[in-house]
């Protein structure tokens, strides 16, 4: 049975995360702007069902949501634990693999995809968020918030001119990072 173990709070005053006593994905993260994007991922359709809600995301063992400004924590966090305790995991759409293009952009991906993993992932999953990698044209890499970074002022701008310099420094000193 899936139950909240804890209540972080996140950089983004919006957005909560709740730790999870069991994993929901291997590998990746989903995330969902909204109602429509959740209509094919059964976990997040049933949180957006709670109201309030305008964006879930989720990876490892938490879920960050984030709620409409005008509605209390209160009215989302109870229906959102019963919701949980009561879901069954089974029905988490399999994960799958992402496939690159060429093989120079590919090995880059990979050199990017590591760093981002070891250095940048962990940190906004630490504050309830996470990193898409877009794509990779030449060395300009397109990325996406996910979870409490997606709207938080923080990320938008410092933590894009951060992860750029990081990755100028250790991996390609061309590499322009741009949100997608």
């Amino acid at each position: 049975m899936l139950l909240v173990q804890d209540v972080d709070l996140t950089p983004n005053p919006q957005a909560l995360k709740f730790i999870l006593n069991e994993r929901l994905l291997n590998i990746g993260t989903r995330n969902f702007a909204n109602k429509e994007q959740a209509e094919n991922d059964p976990l997040a359709k049933g949180i957006f069902k709670i109201d309030g809600v305008v964006s879930v995301f989720y990876m490892d063992k938490f879920i960050t949501v984030e709620k409409k400004p005008e509605v209390s924590w209160g009215q989302i966090q109870r229906p959102f634990v019963e919701f949980i305790k009561s879901f069954d995991k089974s029905l988490i759409p399999p994960e799958k693999e992402l496939e690159g293009s060429s093989f120079e952009e590919t090995e880059l991906l990979n050199k990017i995809n590591q760093l981002l993993d070891q250095s940048v992932r962990p940190a906004l999953a630490g504050d309830g968020g996470g990193l898409e990698v877009l794509g990779l044209e030449g060395t300009v890499l397109k990325i996406r918030y996910q979870g409490a970074c997606g709207s938080c002022p923080s990320s938008i701008r410092g933590t894009l001119v951060a992860i750029e310099n990081l990755l100028k420094r250790e991996v390609n000193p061309a590499i322009e990072v741009i949100p997608g």
